[in-house]
């Protein structure tokens, strides 16, 4: 009977460390140290609306605006599910004719509107969510924005500048662009 009590005792003393104390003391640091990233890097429009948040991508489709990467989900459509959409990824294999499919219509679109394709506007992120493209992908699509826009080339470059974040840690990865506050400020510039 002892030893059934110390373990009693110790399974509830493990899961209040566990799942009451630890989780709140998290919830505590995140809020007072990091608050904008420990609630979803969400962006507001002027009016304090969530528009999106700068880790998850979203689909934009008018020739006014940079496209993201494709996604396999494509985003979510349903804005009553969550302000900054649904997420999920594929796994389709390298093999499979429905990928094969996927990446040939996007050569073709992006030709068909006069950008020349580059790895991260024909395929998918790991993750199929990611919310940034190369500089090269953005400098691709800078005739058409422009064009779509009526805004010159030559106002429109130093926005993708402006946006561009450098390496992770300095050493991982390449310089991205991330869309939504590209074209944000692609908005503010119409103005």
């Amino acid at each position: 009977m002892r030893n059934l009590l110390v373990a009693i005792r110790h399974t509830l003393t493990l899961w209040l460390i566990t799942a009451l104390i630890y989780p709140a003391l998290m919830l505590l640091i995140g809020q007072l140290a990091l608050p904008y990233q420990a609630n979803g890097s969400l962006i507001t429009d002027s009016a304090g609306k969530i528009i999106g948040s700068a880790l998850i991508g979203q689909n934009f489709t008018s020739n006014t605006y940079f496209w993201s990467r494709p996604s396999t989900i494509n985003y979510s459509q349903d804005e009553t599910a969550s302000p900054t959409g649904v997420s999920g990824a594929s796994n389709l294999a390298p093999s499979n004719p429905d990928l094969t499919k996927r990446i040939t219509q996007e050569i073709q679109r992006l030709k068909s509107v006069g950008v020349t394709p580059t790895a991260d506007l024909v395929y998918t992120s790991g993750s199929g969510l990611d919310p940034h493209i190369t500089v090269a992908g953005a400098i691709a699509q800078l005739p058409r924005v422009a064009k779509a826009t009526n805004i010159p080339e030559s106002q429109i470059k130093p926005l993708i500048a402006t946006h561009t974040q450098g390496k992770f840690l300095g050493i991982f990865g390449e310089p991205s662009v991330n869309v939504l506050q590209l074209n944000l400020a692609l908005e503010a510039l119409k103005r």
